[in-house]
């Protein structure tokens, strides 16, 4: 599940933040980060609460005089607290609150692969919809706002109110 993560961590980090400063890649890169520990066996590290505030804290202690630094950065954090949300690991209290718990994970897949098909497809449907929403309600097929995007994550400054379709 990957439009899931991405697609709805972009639309739901927009309408909270407003931001068109915000490098929304990077948030994007962060909500699906934690995919990558199906190599691992299951949720470890990056599923835990532990990872997201860790790095968070590390970069503001890191950026406190670099606020440009610190506000491009700053997606990553944040997309990976929305994978938590979006992938409901709270169910799981021993990887959520791992360490507090101990220090074994436990057992059981990915919670994002442990769907029906059905499910898993219809999560990835609707974040196929939020990024076809995005697209429109941010004017991409523009090229100048697309390049702007690609090249620095950023939306189009004029952007001040959620956009409507």
């Amino acid at each position: 599940m990957i439009l899931w993560f991405a697609g709805v961590s972009f639309v739901f980090v927009w309408w909270v933040f407003r931001s068109p400063a915000l490098d929304y890649r990077l948030v994007m890169l962060g909500a699906v980060l934690p995919v990558g520990e199906v190599f691992l066996g299951g949720p470890r590290v990056l599923h835990a609460l532990l990872a997201p505030v860790a790095l968070m804290g590390i970069l503001m202690l890191a950026t406190q005089k670099r606020r440009l630094v610190r506000r491009r950065w700053i997606g990553i954090p944040i997309g990976m607290m929305m994978h938590l949300v979006l992938d409901g690991i709270w169910a799981r209290p021993k990887v959520f609150w791992w360490p507090f718990f101990g220090a074994d994970f436990g057992s059981g897949g990915l919670p994002e692969f442990g769907h029906p098909i059905a499910v898993t497809l219809l999560f990835e449907l609707i974040g196929l919809g939020c990024l076809v929403w995005a697209w429109r309600a941010f004017d991409f097929s523009n090229p100048k706002v697309r390049d702007r995007f690609v090249r620095t994550g950023q939306l189009s400054r004029s952007v001040s109110q959620p956009p409507t379709c």
